[in-house]
């Protein structure tokens, strides 16, 4: 589903990513773990395409999309649920749900009127507040509205960045839900960045860790409690 190979990225002259190479099979959900500044954000915006490569490939279901936008990228099946949410605080939860449509390759589809059952059905709480603005909700409800927003066209890969942090245990409790459901339906993969160790070992199928912008470690659930792993995730 996703591949990337020796991928060298960065900020202006600064190189973050240092060689970076990963997998994504179908259905599977795949955890990019390591301490803050390892370089886990920038590996997932170069992946969605917001950061061009200095060096390296990117490739998805079997096309090289190194040189592709992030719309091109979206309307090919690359849905993502940025760090911080990024919702439009103006606009209400409908607009922001509906705005999700414009990642369908269908026409028809992005032209649609009501909002797309896909994008509500894993969080129904949000049909009852379609009509607040953005803004004007919990940090919890704006991490389910972003989710959701990425539901809307149906991807087949789901970019995670961080989808816990400064969440309320309840609605964290929703989001594992919610990948585990995915993951059972084995329709869509998952790129998931995130630090807990406990909340990964809920719903991961293989782990890639980071250090110094490269992957140092990768392995499997029954291999993460060695004492080589948490060397890595200790601050």
């Amino acid at each position: 589903m996703l591949s990337v190979r020796r991928l060298d990225a960065g900020y202006g002259e600064s190189v973050v990513l240092r060689g970076v190479s990963l997998d994504v099979e179908p259905g599977q959900v795949v955890c990019l773990m390591g301490r803050n500044g390892v370089g886990k954000t920038t590996l997932i915006r170069a992946v969605m395409g917001l950061l061009r490569p200095k060096g390296g490939s990117v490739a998805f279901k079997g096309e090289d999309v190194t040189r592709r936008s992030p719309g091109q990228r979206a309307r090919r099946g690359i849905g993502y649920v940025p760090q911080g949410r990024e919702i439009f605080p103006q606009l209400t939860v409908r607009e922001n749900l509906r705005i999700g449509l414009e990642a369908c390759a269908d026409r028809k589809s992005r032209a649609a009127k009501d909002v797309p059952a896909a994008a509500v059905e894993k969080f129904p709480a949000l049909q009852a507040m379609y009509g607040r603005r953005g803004g004007d909700l919990s940090g919890g409800q704006q991490q389910q509205l972003a989710f959701a927003r990425a539901l809307a066209a149906g991807p087949e890969l789901l970019l995670l960045d961080e989808p816990t942090e400064g969440i309320q245990p309840s609605i964290v409790e929703d989001i594992r839900d919610v990948i585990r459901s995915i993951r059972a339906e084995g329709k869509t993969a998952i790129l998931l960045v995130e630090q807990s160790l406990e909340f990964v070992r809920s719903v991961g199928d293989r782990f890639y860790i980071m250090e110094k912008g490269a992957v140092v470690w990768t392995g499997g659930k029954e291999e993460l409690d060695d004492p080589a792993v948490t060397r890595y995730l200790t601050v």
